[in-house]
């Protein structure tokens, strides 16, 4: 398999810089690489971005994650492998991803008092522009059909 074309954000260099500090911005947050590999995952997931699931669980993998740990990240709720915290975020991620199949508040006050019963401001903060920009990457993958285990850059 192959993409349609390059990625758009290396075709226009300048959308890398934004991106680039976006990630920067992330990265100051507060919040874990491994929480961050975990969150990408789950609206990757959602998104059904092959490249970008394949990314995340490399990471994952690589940075000592358990095979257990990151196969059930697709099916969190149930499994006995996260924190309260990992829950709250992977729960905001689900409803952030999700905008479109809810009618009312896309993010509930219950939800937002959930997520911040575990992260300081800064940190929800890291989390919200995370899950934004890695919505944004699964969006620009399925338009041009970015196959799993592409190399970047």
């Amino acid at each position: 398999m192959q993409a349609r074309m390059t990625n758009p954000a290396y075709v226009l260099p300048d959308g890398m810089k934004g991106i680039g500090a976006i990630f920067k911005a992330v990265n100051a947050g507060g919040i874990s690489h491994e929480l961050q590999e975990i969150v990408g995952l789950r609206a990757s997931q959602i998104n059904g971005c092959s490249a970008c699931v394949h990314a995340h669980n490399a990471n994952l993998a690589k940075a000592g994650e358990s095979t257990e740990r990151i196969a059930a990240v697709a099916a969190w709720r149930e499994a006995p492998f996260f924190d309260d915290a990992e829950r709250a975020a992977l729960a905001l991620t689900e409803a952030v991803t999700r905008l479109a199949d809810r009618s009312d508040d896309a993010v509930d006050d219950r939800l937002w008092d959930q997520v911040a019963d575990h992260y300081d401001e800064k940190q929800i903060a890291a989390l919200i522009l995370l899950i934004g920009v890695t919505n944004m990457f699964n969006r620009l993958n399925a338009s041009i059909k970015e196959p799993a285990g592409a190399t970047w850059g």
